[in-house]
C-alpha cells in the first residue's frame, strides 16, 4: 500500500482487531498492485507501440526518398532524353544543310566545268580576232591610200558606202570592243575559278592548303550580298599553310559574311583580318553593324536558334559553322555590342593532332 494512503487510513479509520479492517488494507493492497501492474503493462505496450510506430514512420520515410529519387531520376531521364531529342534534331538538320551544300558545291563544280570550256576558246577566239584586225590594218592603210587612183565616180560611192555604215566609228570602235569582251571573259573566267575554289569537290579530305584563298574566293562569291553599302577591308597576313578541309571551312567563311551584311542596314564596312599565334592561325571578321543584344548571344550557336525575322533565317548557318570550327579541333569566339557591331575569331591549328572523317 503507498504509504501516504496507509498512514491516512490509520489516522481517520478505526483498525482494532476490527477484520474489515485487515481486508480492506488486502483489497487495496490488491488494488495498487493490479494497477502498478497494469501500468506497467500500458506502458511496454505504448513503448512498443511507439517502437514500432517510429519503424513503421522510417519505413515511410525511407519509401518517401525512394519514390523521390525515382521521380528525380526519371525527371533526368526525360530530360536527358529531350536534349538527346534536340541534338538529334539539330545533328540531323545540320546533315541536311551540309548536304545541301555538298550539293550545291558540286553543282557548282559542275556547271563551272561546263562553262569553261566554251569560255575558254571563247577566250581564244576574241584573242584571235584581234590579232587579225591588227593584221588587217596595214591592209587597210594600203587600200585607203590607193583610195585617191580610182575615177571620181568609184570614189564617191566608196565615201558614200562609209558613211552610210559609219565606217569611222566602227573602225575606232573595234578596239574598244575587243578590249572589253576580253575583260568580260576575264572576269566570267575569275567568277568559274571562284566556284570551283569554294566548292572543291575534287578535295573532300584533309589538305594542306593557305586559307586565305578560301576566304578570297568566298568573298568574290558573296559581292552581290555587300552591294554597293558595305566596304570590305583585308588585312592579310602571310600564314603558312595548315590542315584542313577547305570547301567546309568556305562554308564557315560564307555563313559569316553573310550574317555581317544583314547585320549592317544600311552603310557599313566589314574588316577580314588574319593572324599566326604559335601554333595557330587566327582569323578574324568584324563588322559595323547592329550588334547582338546580351541575353541572346549565348545562344548563338545554337541549332535553329535565329534573330532574323521568319522566313530570313533558318538557324543553321551558325551551329553548322561551329560544328565545322569543333571538327577541326579549332574554336570560335564572338564579341558584340549593340549598335557597335560584332567580331567573330576562328583559331584553327597548323596542324591537325587527330583527323576525323570529311563529311559534315
Amino acid at each position: 500500500m503507498h504509504p501516504l494512503l496507509a498512514r491516512q487510513l490509520k489516522r481517520y479509520c478505526p483498525q482494532d482487531g476490527d477484520a474489515r479492517w485487515d481486508a480492506l488494507v488486502v483489497a487495496v493492497d490488491d488494488a495498487y498492485t493490479s494497477f502498478g501492474n497494469d501500468h506497467a503493462l500500458v506502458e511496454r505496450t505504448l513503448e512498443v507501440m511507439s517502437l514500432e510506430l517510429g519503424q513503421r514512420n522510417r519505413q515511410l520515410a525511407e519509401q518517401l526518398d525512394e519514390k523521390q529519387r525515382m521521380m528525380d531520376a526519371l525527371s533526368r531521364t526525360n530530360e536527358e532524353l529531350l536534349e538527346l531529342n534536340r541534338r538529334l534534331n539539330a545533328a540531323q538538320a545540320q546533315l541536311l544543310q551540309s548536304e545541301k551544300m555538298a550539293s550545291i558545291g558540286q553543282l557548282a563544280a559542275g556547271v563551272a566545268h561546263e562553262i569553261n570550256n566554251p569560255i575558254a576558246y571563247v577566250h581564244s577566239n576574241v584573242n584571235t580576232l584581234a590579232e587579225y584586225l591588227q593584221q588587217l590594218g596595214p591592209l587597210q592603210a594600203a587600200w585607203l591610200s590607193k583610195e585617191a587612183l580610182l575615177p571620181p565616180e568609184e570614189q564617191t560611192g566608196l565615201q558614200d558606202l562609209r558613211q552610210a555604215m559609219d565606217y569611222g566609228y566602227i573602225m575606232s570602235d573595234l578596239d574598244g570592243l575587243i578590249a572589253e569582251s576580253k575583260d568580260g571573259l576575264t572576269r566570267v573566267k575569275n567568277i568559274v575559278q571562284n566556284l570551283k575554289d569554294f566548292s572543291r569537290v575534287d578535295s573532300g579530305e584533309w589538305e594542306k592548303v593557305d586559307v586565305t584563298d578560301g576566304i578570297k574566293s568566298t568573298l568574290s562569291l558573296v559581292r552581290h550580298e555587300l552591294r554597293d553599302r558595305i566596304d570590305v577591308v583585308c588585312e592579310f597576313a602571310d600564314l603558312p599553310d595548315i590542315e584542313c578541309m577547305l570547301s567546309q571551312l568556305n562554308q564557315v567563311f560564307m555563313n559569316l559574311l553573310v550574317n555581317a551584311a544583314h547585320a549592317i542596314r544600311d552603310k557599313g564596312t566589314i574588316t577580314i583580318a588574319t593572324g599566326v599565334l604559335e601554333q595557330e592561325v587566327w582569323l578574324r571578321f568584324s563588322d559595323t553593324g547592329q550588334g547582338i543584344p546580351p541575353e541572346i548571344l549565348p545562344r548563338i550557336f545554337d541549332a535553329f536558334f535565329t534573330a532574323k525575322p521568319v522566313g530570313v533565317g533558318t538557324g543553321l548557318g551558325l551551329s553548322l559553322a561551329y560544328s565545322i570550327i569543333q571538327r577541326h579541333q579549332g574554336r570560335i569566339d564572338v564579341q558584340s555590342t549593340v549598335g557597335v557591331g560584332t567580331v567573330f575569331t576562328i583559331f584553327l591549328p597548323v596542324r591537325q593532332p587527330d583527323k576525323g572523317p570529311a563529311t559534315c
